[in-house]
C-alpha cells in the first residue's frame, strides 16, 4: 500500500518503521521538509520517503494521522481531496479536542471530504507499536468506526505491523469509548507506574 503519515512523532515514526518493513511505500507528510520531526526515519528505510503534507496525501491509498488533537483542523484543510482515501486516525482527545467536536475522528468526518475514517492506533504507546511481541506472544490492537472499507485496511495494517489481531469496537459511536480505553493504558502505563512495557492482549476459552 501507498501510506501517507502525517506526524512524524514516536507513533508515526515506530509505524512508518514497521510498515516499511512488511513492503509498505511511506510518505511522511510534513509542512518543512527540510526541518521535521522524525528525519532519521529517512535513513532507516528507501520505502520512507518526505513530501509536503498535500503531496504526500495525492500519492497515497491511506492516510494515517498521529498527531495532537490541536492541529486537526489546519490538518485537514493541508489534505486536499481525500473522498477516495482512508484515514486512520491515531489521536487522542483526552487532554485537548479539537472543539467544538467531542473526538478527532468526528471533527475530520466534519472538515474533511473522506467517508472512510477509522480510529486505531490510539489505544497503547509507540514502544509497543515498535515491538508487539512480548516473549512470543504478540498483542492484540483494537479500532472503531462505521466505514468498513476502513476498518478492512486498519485491520491489515496492525498485522502487519506485527499485532496478533486488531479487535473491532464497533462503528463511530465507539468511538469515545475507545478513546477510554486509551487511557486506560496511560493510568497504568504511566500514572500507576506499570511502566510502557505493558500492553493488552485478548484471552478467550
Amino acid at each position: 500500500m501507498n501510506i501517507a503519515i502525517i506526524g512524524t512523532g514516536n507513533v508515526g515514526a515506530a509505524l512508518a518503521e514497521a510498515w516499511a518493513k512488511a513492503g509498505h511505500t511511506i510518505r511522511l507528510g510534513v509542512r518543512n521538509t527540510a526541518d521535521f520531526k522524525g528525519r532519521a526515519l529517512l535513513d532507516k528505510s528507501a520505502a520512507i520517503t518526505v513530501y509536503p503534507i498535500g503531496e504526500a496525501v495525492a500519492a497515497a491509498d491511506v492516510v494515517l494521522i498521529a498527531a495532537v488533537p490541536q492541529a486537526t483542523q489546519s490538518i485537514a484543510e493541508a489534505l486536499g481531496d481525500v473522498s477516495q482515501k482512508v484515514i486512520i486516525d491515531a489521536m487522542n482527545g483526552l487532554r485537548a479536542r479539537p472543539e467544538p467536536f467531542s473526538h478527532t475522528t468526528e471533527a475530520l468526518q466534519h472538515w474533511t471530504n473522506c467517508p472512510d475514517i477509522v480510529k486505531c492506533f490510539n489505544s497503547t504507546g509507540a514502544e509497543n507499536m515498535h515491538d508487539p511481541n512480548y516473549g512470543g506472544v504478540h498483542i492484540d490492537m483494537f479500532m472503531a468506526g462505521s466505514s468498513a472499507k476502513g476498518k478492512a485496511i486498519a485491520q491489515q495494517l496492525a498485522l502487519d505491523a506485527g499485532f496478533a489481531e486488531c479487535y473491532d469496537f464497533g462503528g463511530d459511536d465507539k468511538v469515545p469509548l475507545l478513546e477510554q480505553f486509551a487511557f486506560v493504558w496511560i493510568n497504568l502505563a504511566i500514572m500507576q507506574g506499570q511502566g510502557r512495557a505493558m500492553a493488552f492482549k485478548l484471552l478467550k476459552r
